[in-house]
Parts: C-alpha cells; sequence; structure tokens
C-alpha cells in the first residue's frame, strides 16, 4: 500500500528512509511533471538545503521531470529556499522546487513548491498537485543525469551567488560593516551559512559547517534553540546584534546587544517603521491571525491598509502577488518586505535591521525602543502544549461553543476566531488557542505588558483549559 501523502503548510515533509524515499519523492516529481504538463509549463529551478540526502532527492525529481521533458536547473550544493524563489524569478522558470523540511528535526527532509513569482504556490495549485501523486511513479525508465544534460534538460546553476549579487545590489553593505557593528550569526548548520559569511565576513560565525545532524537540533530560530548565541553576545561587548535564520534560511530570530531574543513582532513593527518612516515607502500591510495587534495600530497611525489572513505565509504571499504590500509577515520568523520577492527571506530581513542600524546609528534595541514610542510596550509569548488527541478535541468544542468565561483572574471581554480563538482581555491583552492540525499539540499564544504577565496569563490559560 501507497502511503498516502500530504502537503501542510508549507510543503510535504516527512522521516528520512520512513516515509520520505527516493520512491516516494519520485511519486510527487511524477505530480509535479503532471501539473507543469497540464498548465503547458517548461522550466523548474531545484535546490536543496544542508540536511541528508539533499543531492539524492534533487536528482530523483530532476531525473522525473526530465522524463516527461522539463527542462531542470538545478543548484550548485546547498541553497536557501529564498535563493531557489529568486532563481526562478531571474531564470524566468515557471516552478520551483526546494528539498527541504525548514525547522524540523535532523531526520526529516521535504519538498516545497514555488510559483513563478518566486513565492509559495498558491494552495488551489498545491493540492491540485496533491491529486494527481500516483501510487508509484508510472515511468518505466528514467534517465540519468548525463542523458538529460545530453538533451539540454539539465543544467547547473549557481544560484547562491546570483543571490548574493541581487543582496549587493539592494543594500549599502559597506555603510552596514562600517556603522552597524558586529554580527553574530548562527546559521543552525542550515543554508544561509554561506551566504551571510560572504555579505558579512567579520562576523562571529556559529554552527557554520554543513552538519547533517545537526546534532540532534531542530533547526528552528526561537530563543530555547540559540541559548548559545545569546550567551556569546552577553560575553563580548562588541557584537552589536545577532542573527539566526532556520534550516532552509526563510526564517528569522535575532537578538539586541544584550543577548535579549527579539521575536517577529517586534522585527516585523521595526520593518514597517523603518519602510514606511525612513526609507518613505508605502503600501498595505498583511499579517498572521496569530501576530501582535500592535501591527494593525501602527498601520493606522501610519495611514496604511491591513490585512489579517489565516496563520501560514502562503496566504500572505498569495496577496503580495495581487497588491502593493509593504511588509508581510506570520509569527513563527516568517518575513517578506516590499522590493524583493514574495517570500520569507531570513538574511534579507536581517539585512534590512542592520542597514536601519548603520542609517540611524541606533542599536536593536533602541529600535525596539522607537517601536515603542510610535504603539506602546508589549511582551510576547507561547506555549506548545502536548496532549492527546481526546484533550486537544475537548477544547476545540469548547472554544467554538464559548465556553470560557474567564481565564484565572482574567476576564474574557471578546473573542475573534480569523483561525484559531483570541480571547481579548482588556488593556490590549490576549490570549489565543490555536490547534495543530497535524498533531495532538495546542498552540498557546499571549500578548502583554511584559514577560512576566504574558506567562500568567499562559499558566492560567493552561489551567483553565486542562
Amino acid at each position: 500500500m501507497a502511503i498516502p501523502i500530504k502537503f501542510g503548510t508549507d510543503g510535504w515533509r516527512a522521516i528520512i528512509a520512513d516515509d520520505y524515499t527516493v520512491d516516494n519523492v519520485m511519486r510527487v516529481a511524477e505530480a509535479t511533471a503532471l501539473f507543469m504538463k497540464q498548465r503547458k509549463m517548461k522550466k523548474a529551478v531545484i535546490g536543496h538545503d544542508c540536511r541528508f540526502g539533499g543531492p539524492l532527492f534533487v536528482s530523483a525529481t530532476a531525473r522525473v521531470l526530465g522524463a516527461h521533458g522539463i527542462r531542470v536547473y538545478a543548484g550548485t550544493g546547498f541553497v536557501s529556499t529564498p535563493m531557489v524563489s529568486l532563481g526562478v524569478v531571474k531564470l524566468k522558470a515557471d516552478l520551483g522546487i526546494v528539498i527541504t523540511a525548514s525547522h524540523n528535526p535532523p531526520s526529516y527532509n521535504g519538498y516545497k513548491l514555488k510559483a513563478a513569482y518566486g513565492g509559495p504556490m498558491i494552495p488551489s495549485d498545491i493540492a491540485e498537485v496533491e491529486k494527481l501523486i500516483p501510487d508509484a511513479c508510472t515511468l518505466k525508465e528514467v534517465p540519468t543525469i548525463g542523458q538529460l544534460v545530453e538533451k539540454k534538460l539539465f543544467q547547473d546553476v549557481d544560484l547562491e551567488t546570483m543571490y548574493l549579487r541581487h543582496a549587493k545590489k539592494n543594500f549599502d553593505l559597506r555603510s552596514i560593516k562600517q556603522n552597524a557593528g558586529r554580527l553574530a550569526y548562527d546559521a543552525m548548520y542550515g543554508a544561509g551559512q554561506r551566504a551571510v559569511r560572504k555579505l558579512l565576513p567579520k562576523s562571529v560565525f556559529l554552527h557554520c559547517d554543513e552538519n547533517p545532524g545537526m546534532h540532534g537540533q531542530a533547526p528552528e530560530p526561537i530563543h530555547r534553540n540559540l541559548l548559545e548565541l545569546s550567551q556569546t553576545i552577553k560575553k563580548n561587548p562588541k557584537i552589536t546584534a545577532g542573527l539566526a535564520n532556520d534550516g532552509d534560511a526563510d526564517r528569522i530570530g535575532m537578538y539586541d546587544e544584550d543577548g535579549n531574543f527579539v521575536d517577529s513582532h517586534h522585527l516585523l513593527l521595526i520593518l514597517l517603521l523603518y519602510l514606511y518612516k525612513y526609507k518613505n515607502m508605502r503600501g498595505k500591510v498583511v499579517f498572521t491571525f496569530s501576530v501582535t495587534d500592535k501591527m494593525k495600530k501602527m498601520a493606522e497611525q501610519f495611514g496604511l491598509p491591513y490585512e489579517i489572513t489565516k496563520v501560514g505565509f502562503k496566504y500572505i504571499a498569495e496577496i503580495m502577488t495581487k497588491e502593493d504590500v509593504l511588509v508581510g509577515g506570520e509569527e513563527s520568523g516568517g518575513l517578506a518586505v516590499k522590493g524583493h520577492i514574495p517570500e520569507r527571506d531570513g538574511i534579507w530581513m536581517g539585512l534590512l535591521v542592520l542597514e536601519f542600524m548603520a542609517k540611524t546609528g541606533k542599536t536593536v534595541k533602541g529600535l525596539v525602543e522607537e517601536v515603542y514610542k510610535e504603539v506602546g510596550k508589549f511582551a510576547f509569548d507561547r506555549d506548545d502544549l502536548h496532549i492527546k488527541e481526546s484533550q486537544k478535541q475537548a477544547v476545540i468544542a469548547a472554544c467554538n461553543s464559548r465556553a470560557y468565561k474567564a481565564f484565572g483572574s482574567y476576564k474574557i471581554q471578546g473573542v475573534e476566531d480569523v483561525d484559531g480563538w483570541k480571547f481579548l482581555l482588556g488593556d490590549e491583552k490576549w490570549v489565543m488557542i490555536r490547534a495543530s492540525g497535524t498533531e495532538p499539540v495546542l498552540r498557546v499564544y499571549a500578548q502583554g505588558p511584559d514577560l512576566a504577565e504574558c506567562r500568567r496569563m499562559l499558566d492560567a490559560a493552561k489551567e483553565t483549559i486542562l
């Protein structure tokens, strides 16, 4: 029996040598080829990150696409997801494929699809690909890479150099190097390691070697996974900022000069402030339901239109392809801006913050303070509650029926349900509950005036719902 293959919020992911096998990758590749042929698409860009088996899975994908007459441009060596997305645009290809499991543990690999505009494929198109996945690859013979080269259906391309040239055209790197201080960079053994070393060579580098095992650490740029980066900054007074990227370098995590984590909510506000106030740029502000409502507040103060989407960057990307979007982003570190591709890009966003520092002479902490002057001080925190499926379903039912009236001493004054349930507690405080669609996990978020209060709110919510 063939295993069912489903694309989640950001591609298909599975454990290597369990469900993630060459045979199953070839099944997905054939569905991709059939989709492309239906749409009269002829060219694809493929790349892989630093995970185990990347070149093998790229080869398997390319051979299947080539057998169907699709021309493949394959990235040389490991590349980030934004490098593939940018490559699709620069090479005028029809589609992009990234062999990556993003921030998942090192035992996983995955398969992401990118559209011709250089961002995530829209959900309806992904569903079409999913429908075409056969129980087994139907090809009787699969050509070798050498045979595809002879037929001019396969070509190696240097996607990283293409990306670096694009970055150098868009950023004043000399000013950043001279005026933003010294950066500490944690690649988390991911695909951003070479690019940042080339862009900012005098930085302090952590976990910038090719290590598919990643010492067992999931390459997700959140504080609990970045304690070494935080300590490195605290011990070295010359370091002015910390930057981290996930496995395929499309997500970002940052630290201020004191080694304190700066979450995506604050980074989104910093980017919006910089683009609007300092670069005099305009456009729509788009963010997911789990992002701080301070984004709404800043957009309103600047007179900018805004839209709140379901959780998942693909919803933001779809809007970016149709409308003039200034800043878009999600709570989990995926941020995008006008003037670049409609794609999350952790390196690009880091460079923008460093450019803001260089132009103003301010530290990361100074930028955060400027944000607070605009919208007021706030903090954000999140718990992932690993519970039984029956418990998860009970909480969902209670949220749907509006059974919760208070979390401890915090009385619920209103509920919003764009994607999950946001319980408004007054004074710009709220708790949000959102169930994972694939695991017995409840994600519980809190916004409050400081981290201590966020912790009290999360504890009160947990005590109430469980």
